[in-house]
């Protein structure tokens, strides 16, 4: 009977509720995909303008600096992968590093990220220099042509998208600092920002190819 009864109980305990994903997450998703339709409708006016104005694109795609571009793009693209080492900690549990400051391995989500922003820095830097060298010295300008006012639509708003992303990693890495301990919820926040992280990553290596390679 004592078999019988604890047979009884096991099969009625109730099963363990399925995981269900974060709200941040899947508003973030689908945020990031009505984001991915804008910059779509900036691909479509550049191939348009380009269509119906050959001669620009024979000419203009000269003015810019494509070793300097080049350089400024491999940085961003770096920063994607500092972003996921500090995703990683988060996921862990390590916010700070737990040795000496240039033990790379022992750092934690504070000093990937830390990293993260100064990438992203300096490729904003990179940006702003690269604008002012072709007003100054190309007469390159939003109201030059339909080349300028595209290429600086399109390459501005993306750098708007990323300074976007610098301010979420101050956010995240003032919640480490605020808090007492790091929470589930600060976790949820790494990850979210990385997502976005990566979105404008990717979006920035097809306005590379289609701006600064395609001929």
């Amino acid at each position: 009977m004592a078999l019988v009864a604890t047979a009884t109980a096991v099969g009625s305990a109730p099963a363990p509720a399925p995981e269900r994903p974060s709200l941040v997450s899947v508003g973030t998703i689908v945020w990031l995909a009505s984001e991915l339709m804008f910059f779509a409708a900036l691909f479509a006016i550049y191939f348009t303008l380009r269509s119906n104005a050959p001669e620009l694109w024979e000419t203009q795609p000269a003015l810019l600096n494509i070793p300097f571009s080049t350089a400024n793009t491999i940085v961003l693209v770096l920063s994607s992968v500092t972003c996921q080492m500090g995703v990683l900690r988060a996921e862990r549990g390590q916010v700070g590093r737990t040795g000496r400051v240039f033990r790379v391995g022992s750092w934690g989500l504070r000093e990937w990220f830390t990293l993260t922003f100064v990438m992203g820095a300096v490729f904003i830097s990179g940006q702003v220099y690269e604008y002012a060298q072709l007003v100054q010295h190309e007469g390159l300008s939003l109201s030059s042509d339909p080349y300028g006012s595209i290429f600086y639509l399109a390459t501005g708003f993306h750098g708007l998208h990323v300074t976007g992303g610098l301010l979420a990693f101050l956010l995240v890495l003032g919640r480490t600092f605020v808090a007492r301990r790091f929470t589930h919820e600060q976790a949820t926040s790494a990850i979210v920002v990385s997502y976005y992280w990566h979105f404008v990553d990717v979006v920035w290596i097809a306005l590379f190819l289609t701006i600064y390679v395609i001929k």
